[in-house]
Order: structure tokens, then sequence, then C-alpha cells
């Protein structure tokens, strides 16, 4: 383990490590967070283990249940249903506004994303292949150059669907089942739009992929 950082940094730190072991699933939806022993397995006091758990229940990756401590937050099918609408919407809106102003330079980073998920095998890749796709997401967010859409939507990849992905066992260790070659062809889809700077289709494209994922999701689920 990496020895802790300077007292004024610890309380950061000790989140990013918590917030990496929510995401991969090493602390599963439902676990508890303890602070004891959180602060004894980094070797710090409990107080910047008070401090990291504040930010990740203010993140939405735990919860804070009165008289019995924070655990991680599990997700329902009303959850899942709800993000996914919230992401169709937001990152729709997104692409419409990217579609305007994407350069070719960001056009080729999504491209050079879409070409590396290409090249992934799951499940075995399938770790690398999510992070890409993250990226993916983000880049079109970030063309948008709307300051509020992008802080929402960047607050929601924080623990979804890159968490909601590992708290799930249907889908925790393999992808959802039949999304592969749907989700390469919508991606290459997104990128034609922007590339074309037709918003109206990069809207419909990105909402279209967002709403075919989550069904297939929900599906996995029930």
């Amino acid at each position: 383990m990496d020895p802790a950082p300077a007292p004024k940094q610890r309380a950061e730190w000790i989140a990013e490590r918590l917030r990496q072991d929510i995401q991969e699933g090493q602390l599963r939806a439902g676990e508890w967070v303890r602070q004891e022993r959180i602060a004894q397995l980094f070797g710090v006091s409990q107080i910047p283990v008070r401090e990291a758990l504040k930010q990740l229940v203010a993140e939405g990756l735990v919860e804070h249940v009165p008289f019995r401590g924070v655990r991680v937050i599990q997700f329902s099918v009303e959850d899942i249903e709800d993000l996914y609408a919230t992401r169709a919407v937001s990152e729709g809106r997104a692409a419409r506004f990217a579609a305007a102003r994407i350069t070719a330079g960001e056009i080729k980073a999504l491209e050079r994303l879409h070409e590396q998920m290409l090249r992934c095998v799951t499940p075995q890749d399938l770790r690398e292949y999510r992070e890409l796709n993250r990226a993916f997401h983000l880049k079109v967010i970030a063309a948008s150059g709307r300051p509020y859409l992008m802080r929402s939507l960047r607050q929601l990849w924080l623990s979804f669907p890159t968490m909601g992905w590992s708290n799930i066992p249907e889908v925790a260790v393999t992808s959802v089942p039949g999304r592969d070659v749907p989700d390469a062809a919508e991606h290459a889809a997104i990128i034609a739009a922007l590339a074309a700077h037709d918003g109206e289709r990069a809207e419909e494209a990105v909402r279209s992929h967002i709403e075919s994922a989550a069904a297939a999701l929900l599906l996995a689920m029930r």
C-alpha cells in the first residue's frame, strides 16, 4: 500500500482510494464501510476518514444510515431506470450542442477511443473497455461546452454506470448480454452524426444508444 500523504491531503487520498474500491467492486453494494477499520487499514486517524466519507456521501457513492453507519449505495431497478433516463436526456442534449462546435481533433479522439474499444475482447478486457467507454461519453459531453451539463454529467458518471456495473452481479464480470455488437454500431453512429455537425441526429443517436443499453441492463437485472 502506498504511504499516506501529508495530513491536509489525507481525506482526499482516502476518498479516492475508497472511490476506486467501490467503482471496481471491491466494496460491494450494501456493504458497510466502517470508519475504524478504514482508519486502521490506511494507518491514519478517524478524522480524515470521516471527512472522506462525507465527501463520498455527497457524491452519492455511499449513504449514511442513522445509528448504523455508512454503507455503499445499492441500486434498485427503479434507480437504474431513473439514472439511464436522466443520462438519455442530458447526454442527448450535450451531443446536440457538441455537434455545433466539435473540432476535427475531438472527432479524431473519439475515433481513436472507438477503435480501441473494437479491439477489446470480453470478458478479459472488460475493465479496459468500460474505462474507454466512459472516456468516450465524457469527451462528447466535454465537446458540448455547456458548463452545467458537463458538471452534472461528470458527477453522474462518478457513481454510475461505472460503479453500477460492478455492483450488479449479472454484469459485474461480463458485458451486458447482447450489447457488444450494438454498442460498436451505436458509437460509430454517434461519431458520424457529430462529424456531420448534425445536432438533431447526434442527440437522437446518443439517446437511442443509452435507452438501448438501459433496456438490456434492466432485462439482465430482472
